[in-house]
């Protein structure tokens, strides 16, 4: 699967675009602010529907303009062309539309597509709080897996609504028993696959770690969680807190408060490691998350690379691009400010590519 060509229309900081893509790698350079994220994030919402910054949906759209628009036409292996169109308007939901047809539920499409991004932002992963790693979690199993997704639903909706319930003091327990009936059912479920899942991801990410630092560090990546794995437990726990969760109004067990332990030897990475070894851990994480993704679907994903060799010293960035370079990876996508780089790539791995420019929201083929 390749995306072979882009239309942009009034989607931030561009204006309109059409670009048309290498099925192996893309460069895009230029300055800081100049539109290389956002075309990469554009890429982004085709596949999972929002955007990989965190931007809310009504500011990804142009300043005075009413919507944006993405469309990207899809290559699959099978020969097939498959175009995806999103509408994003301000004060309406997001329209979806494959080949034309619009679809009922934004979560269908999630996974058809696969795509994994490295970008600065994905320091969260590392430094920022258990929510960013959960949603890390979620969203990669997700790809993986429309069963975990729709537990996932199921679970945030239950969740919320007894949320809302602890806050209001509505000591319905008739209600209150419905939702953590379904919170300890879809929850066990949730902690089963994110379990096994680490057990999995574990291995793999140790060995691209070490390719990618070409350090033999002692690194690791543990699941926590206080959750029980059986739903009569998890229901059990959820009932005993119940007052406890009125004082605080809000819920305190379950697995939305879990999270990723990642340890540099006997700590935190966001502790005692350098910016060079959070960002190969980063980028470990980040490559592991790929492999498992080509492996489970039978299909290279989409691999976005966002400023990615910034603050990296020349070995690691070595490593890395000798990485991208094989056969495991598929269609790839680079944004640097520095042109070195990515002739570097280009250089290393002797196959097609497509160079572009971006210059104040103007995405431009560059010969």
């Amino acid at each position: 699967m390749i995306l072979s060509e882009l239309e942009i229309f009034a989607f931030k900081g561009i204006e309109e675009t059409s670009c048309f893509f290498s099925p192996k790698l893309n460069g895009i350079f230029g300055g800081n602010g100049m539109g290389k994220t956002n075309l990469l994030d554009a890429i982004h919402y085709l596949s999972l529907v929002r955007s990989h910054l965190g931007t809310i949906d009504r500011l990804s759209i142009k300043k005075d303009h009413e919507e944006a628009n993405i469309v990207g036409t899809y290559l699959l292996e099978s020969g097939e062309k498959e175009r995806i169109a999103l509408r994003i308007r301000a004060e309406k939901p997001k329209q979806l539309s494959r080949n034309g047809k619009l679809y009922p539920r934004l979560s269908d499409h999630i996974g058809r597509f696969p795509i994994v991004i490295v970008s600065p932002q994905d320091y969260r992963l590392i430094r920022g709080g258990s929510s960013d790693r959960r949603r890390f979690l979620d969203r990669l199993l997700s790809q993986l897996n429309k069963n975990y997704l729709n537990e996932l639903v199921k679970y945030e909706q239950a969740l919320l609504q007894r949320n809302n319930m602890l806050r209001q003091g509505m000591r319905d327990s008739s209600l209150l028993e419905i939702l953590e009936t379904q919170m300890a059912l879809a929850g066990c479920k949730l902690l089963q696959q994110r379990n096994a899942f680490i057990t999995r991801f574990s291995p793999l990410f140790l060995k691209l770690y070490k390719m990618v630092s070409g350090q033999a560090e002692p690194v690791s990546i543990h699941y926590l969680s206080e959750c029980s794995t059986t739903s009569e437990q998890f229901l059990s726990n959820l009932k005993l807190r119940r007052e406890q969760d009125f004082v605080a109004g809000t819920s305190t067990y379950g697995v939305h408060r879990d999270d990723l332990l990642l340890h540099l030897g006997d700590e935190l990475m966001r502790k005692v490691g350098s910016e060079g070894q959070n960002k190969s851990f980063l980028v470990g994480i980040k490559f592991a998350e790929y492999m498992i993704l080509s492996q489970e679907t039978n299909c290279k994903p989409i691999l976005l690379l966002d400023d990615l060799f910034d603050k990296l010293d020349e070995s690691r960035v070595s490593n890395i691009i000798s990485l991208v370079s094989q056969e495991d990876f598929g269609q790839i996508f680079i944004t640097d400010t520095n042109r070195k780089h990515l002739d570097k790539i280009i250089a290393e791995q002797g196959g097609d590519y497509h160079l572009f420019e971006a210059n104040k929201g103007s995405i431009k083929a560059f010969n």
